[in-house]
């Protein structure tokens, strides 16, 4: 007991006027006559600080001969002493190395004098609810933050992000929320054998802390009624906890997730909100992994359908995540010489929007608001058109190569051939008449649905979940569909037939594509939309006679087929954006979410 100050002790007693510091080895208090030892076990050594309703004190167990922390309520309400003693059923009932750990005998009240300056007579006794826990030697994540204002290494925030699904696994196992996961109450434990204290890697245990709001929950939650205590952290608690609704599992998903990208980016919540639509625009300030990108923006969608359901389906996801090589795939090294140049601009008209708001801040509040708020539409419709430019671009050209690519398999094999004796085998048992099949026709659609699809996906925008062998299959497979639709749709020549192939191959194409919802209203709007465009330009003469020239395949002639896709997936693309800056917003505010 070397390391422990003989003239340390702390009074605990709110009223107290001198509480420390008290000589070692009394048992009162020499100014208040409170009991220095709690339970004749616990000694309180100095006070930490306030935590919601409590006090807060590291305490010297005498048994134990260990420090441990010391939580006393300060608050009387009736409320508050039921979440205090939630709080302490709920470490009681953990044994987890990612919670503090309170024995049997951790909760208990202790009663004083309620004054120490009037008369011994007018002294009434109070009962002070104590809570004695394991102590977390270490850093918060919130401190953390404020060292790395550049943001932390994925490789750390991927550790702590499975040790904190970890640890909501065993929580909702027991039917447990904690409401209230956010930087601060989330703690690094510093190893005992480290000999720097302040240390942070990705190897650290995490820990999570502060369970004054922890509750249980119903597992029906269709039938579960809104908890009678609104309890939330602004910028980290879902709408749904903000509003007083009912709360899951999720809710503690969505704090995690938006407090991970706040430690990957280094940047607080209010600087990465879009101050119109709440969006936080996150993806272009840091260098990660788009799949667990994808994992984090799913984790902080506002719809709590759209979230996760459970923590056993986000720790798969994490596991898939951290086996990936920290070599780049191809997938990945495409992606980032097509994107290095559209994220730097994207991020440089950030910075600036960052720069003006900052400067017009100081200025006259009113005027300045106002401009801010006129300034950062415009960098955001500036934006909007950036993304749908890009995505345009890149589709197109992913259209015309795929183009080429099926029409060079298609003259360059005998792939065709064998597709054609397949299929015309196969639809003459479906139906009466069948018509000529041209397998020919068929690769170049389908090389068309491969490079459409890669172009959508490499361009990464409108928020889209990017999985490549799933959008890749489904764009052969749409545009494959959208072909046999063209098969059966009779006179053979007129713009009906090709109109019907842009339906139903754009429609297919954009129900795979992995946005985050209202997937029929992008899928309508695309289609129908695309098809409109084709409609005037058929008016206006566009030839319709796409795949004529197959009959005697001819490099001179395939400028009409590459032409005709890649102008398919540029305004496939272009409707994509409008629906998701305009239609999709437009449906939310209505209340369709």
């Amino acid at each position: 007991m070397f390391h422990i100050n003989q003239n340390a002790v702390h009074c605990i007693n709110s009223d107290c006027p001198r509480p420390y510091p008290q000589p070692w080895g009394n048992k009162f208090c020499h100014t208040c006559g409170a009991p220095l030892q709690l339970l004749d076990r616990y000694v309180p050594l100095q006070r930490l600080g306030s935590g919601g309703f409590a006090q807060i004190y590291t305490v010297w167990d005498q048994k134990t001969q260990t420090e441990k922390v010391l939580k006393v309520l300060m608050e009387s309400s009736p409320k508050a002493l039921e979440l205090f003693a939630q709080e302490a059923a709920v470490l009681r009932s953990l044994r987890h190395p990612g919670v503090p750990r309170v024995d049997a005998d951790g909760y208990f009240s202790v009663e004083m004098l309620s004054s120490a300056t009037t008369l011994q007579s007018n002294l009434k006794p109070h009962q002070f609810h104590c809570l004695v826990m394991e102590k977390i030697n270490g850093q918060t994540l919130e401190e953390v933050f404020q060292q790395y204002p550049q943001g932390c290494p994925q490789t750390w925030v991927l550790n702590w992000l499975i040790q904190a699904v970890e640890i909501l696994q065993e929580l909702h196992s027991r039917k447990i929320i904690h409401r209230d996961i956010k930087p601060s109450n989330l703690m690094l434990r510093t190893p005992q054998a480290s000999p720097n204290k302040g240390r942070t890697n990705r190897d650290t245990q995490l820990v999570l802390i502060d369970f004054g709001g922890a509750k249980q929950y119903s597992s029906n939650l269709f039938g579960a009624k809104p908890s009678s205590t609104r309890l939330y952290s602004s910028g980290y608690s879902p709408p749904e906890q903000i509003a007083g609704g009912i709360i899951g599992p999720a809710a503690d998903f969505y704090a995690l997730g938006r407090t991970m990208i706040e430690m990957l980016t280094g940047k607080s919540l209010c600087d990465l909100e879009n101050p119109v639509t709440g969006e936080l625009l996150w993806r272009n300030r840091v260098n990660i992994s788009p799949q667990l990108a994808d994992l984090l923006d799913e984790m902080i969608q506002e719809d709590v359908r759209s979230r996760p359901a459970n923590a056993a389906i986000l720790q798969k996801r994490l596991v898939k995540i951290s086996q990936i090589s920290p070599q780049q795939g191809i997938f990945s090294q495409i992606e980032q010489s097509f994107r290095q140049g559209f994220g730097q601009t994207k991020g440089i008209f950030v910075q600036v929007e960052d720069s003006v708001g900052q400067a017009l801040a100081t200025s006259a509040h009113a005027v300045g608001q106002t401009t801010l708020f006129i300034l950062k539409a415009i960098f955001n419709v500036f934006i909007a058109c950036l993304d749908t430019f890009w995505t345009m671009l890149l589709t197109g050209i992913g259209a015309s190569f795929g183009t080429i690519g099926g029409f060079t398999l298609a003259s360059g094999t005998t792939i065709d051939e064998q597709l054609a004796r397949i299929l015309s085998h196969q639809l003459s048992e479906l139906f009466l008449t069948t018509p000529a099949i041209s397998g020919a026709e068929l690769l170049l659609c389908a090389g068309a649905g491969l490079g459409t699809a890669w172009g959508l996906t490499l361009a990464g925008g409108f928020n889209q979940k990017r999985r490549f062998f799933v959008t890749s299959f489904m764009g052969i497979v749409s545009y494959g569909f959208g072909w046999l639709i063209l098969q059966f749709i009779t006179p053979q020549q007129g713009s009906e037939r090709v109109l019907g192939l842009i339906l139903a191959a754009v429609s297919l194409l954009t129900m795979s594509l992995g946005f985050r919802s209202h997937h029929i209203v992008y899928a309508m709007i695309a289609a129908f939309g695309t098809a409109v465009v084709f409609a005037v330009f058929f008016f206006l003469g566009f030839p319709t006679n796409i795949f004529d020239f197959l009959r005697s395949p001819n490099w001179n002639e395939l400028w009409l087929p590459v032409t005709f896709f890649g102008f398919v997936g540029v305004f496939l693309s272009f409707w994509l954006g409008v629906s998701h800056y305009l239609i999709v917003p437009g449906l939310r505010l209505l209340g369709w979410r």
